[in-house]
């Protein structure tokens, strides 16, 4: 696919950036101009995906790993209802893989099983096969889906202007992922949070509103991936069949729910403690859905048992079958640092050298996803952002000073027992 693209220093016109910063920015001393958008002098490289069968594989089998944690951790809601986005997921933490070394790129490629050669140009092949899908979501009507499907994938790097940033990083990113950097002032939360928060905005079309890392102005790295998603079902669901039929909870309660109703040549596989059917798309996707029998626990669904119901849908014939299906609105919300380093990931957000390629003495301060999905008779339309937040530790800011020029307490302590054998207040030390 030859997607070529010649990057240089451009100027953002992004409408979106000024009109935040227009309308959510606190009134300052001097007008504040939208961030330069800065690639580096390189080409996004061609690629293709039937060059790589091993790596995506190795990428299908890490997103579906990702997703189940995911899963597991459940978000902030803690309601039942998760949504998440293993492919953003994966996509922010192959770009932070780019810039990593040492043990925490062993780390990572141990426990989020990355492909072991081709890693950037294989991750290039799969940016560039949904990048047919392309479009402005900001042009789709949300209540009629469109037929030909729009997946917008978008990668942004908020750097601090006044921080180091490695050249062969910024290259990478360029040729295989097309991610726009912008050297901001993180120290002006004023203009640099609204600037952030309306890069996700334009690229989610407006479902997700603000970055779901909590701004910190000591940060000097903010690395973001967006995924907006909005099709038509191939066959849609007739609204007329849609009514309220009964829903019950894993605690055995019963909920009556606006419920979809279908008859649909669809692929649909059994196996041990599942069934499963993929409903397709107007076009190149379709929702995989997956019914535990019942009784079965949830822990069911790993990622392994989910790779068979990939492996069964792919070789099942299509065949009808009446489909009941509630219809859905949901969001979540995920705090990532934890997740990750229960999940192996500790010298990753622990290491203060093994980034240094990107910014020198860069650590790992913050990692989150928002994500959300509606899911009616004509179609569905999804977006998630994930952010990654690091600091460079050579631009932290000065540490605190504490002057004892008025009356104080004091303990002297035993370290091991923690027993104050000494305490005291000095009034008047003459």
């Amino acid at each position: 696919m030859k997607t070529k693209h010649f990057v240089r220093l451009l100027a953002l016109g992004t409408a979106a950036l000024l009109t935040a910063c227009a309308t959510a920015c606190a009134p300052s001393p001097a007008p504040q101009a939208a961030p330069a958008l800065l690639k580096a002098d390189a080409e996004r490289a061609a690629a293709s995906s039937s060059a790589y069968p091993k790596e995506l594989a190795a990428y299908r089998a890490s997103s579906l790993k990702l997703g189940t944690v995911l899963i597991a951790d459940g978000g902030e809601e803690r309601n039942g209802n998760v949504v998440s986005s293993p492919g953003s997921l994966l996509i922010a933490l192959s770009m932070l893989r780019a810039g990593a070394s040492g043990a925490a790129a062993a780390e990572m490629d141990k426990v989020l099983g990355l492909p072991a050669a081709a890693r950037d140009e294989s991750m290039n092949a799969l940016l560039a096969s949904l990048e047919k899908f392309d479009g402005d979501p900001a042009s789709v009507d949300e209540k009629n889906p469109p037929r030909k499907p729009v997946v917008h994938v978008a990668n942004g790097l908020f750097i601090h202007k006044d921080t180091a940033t490695g050249k062969a990083y910024l290259d990478t990113l360029a040729r295989h992922y097309g991610t726009g950097v912008y050297p901001v002032d993180f120290r002006n939360a004023a203009v640099t949070e609204p600037a952030i928060d309306a890069w996700v905005d334009k690229n989610t079309g407006g479902r997700i509103k603000k970055a779901p890392v909590k701004f910190d102005p000591e940060d000097t790295f903010s690395l973001l991936n967006a995924v907006y998603f909005a099709a038509a079902w191939k066959v849609p669901f007739d609204p007329e069949n849609t009514r309220d039929r009964p829903f019950t909870k894993a605690g055995g309660e019963v909920l009556n729910v606006p419920t979809m109703e279908g008859t649909a040549n669809v692929a649909y596989a059994k196996g041990k403690g599942w069934q499963a059917v993929d409903l397709p798309y107007a076009e190149g996707f379709a929702m995989r859905l997956v019914l535990p029998d019942a009784g079965t626990p949830d822990e069911t669904l790993d990622a392994g048992t989910l790779a068979r119901v990939a492996e069964a849908l792919g070789q099942a014939s299509p065949s009808l079958i009446d489909i009941k299906l509630p219809k859905w609105d949901h969001k979540s919300k995920f705090d990532l640092k934890k997740m990750l380093i229960r999940m192996g990931l500790k010298e990753t957000f622990s290491t203060d050298t093994d980034f240094n390629a990107i910014q020198p003495g860069m650590f790992l301060t913050a990692a989150a996803q928002a994500a959300n999905i509606t899911v009616a008779e004509k179609g569905t339309v999804a977006a998630a952002v994930t952010q990654i937040n690091a600091r460079d530790s050579a631009a932290v800011l000065p540490p605190r000073s504490i002057s004892f020029d008025r009356p104080f307490h004091y303990e002297i302590v035993h370290v091991e027992t923690g027993l104050p054998l000494f305490m005291g207040q000095v009034a008047d030390p003459r």
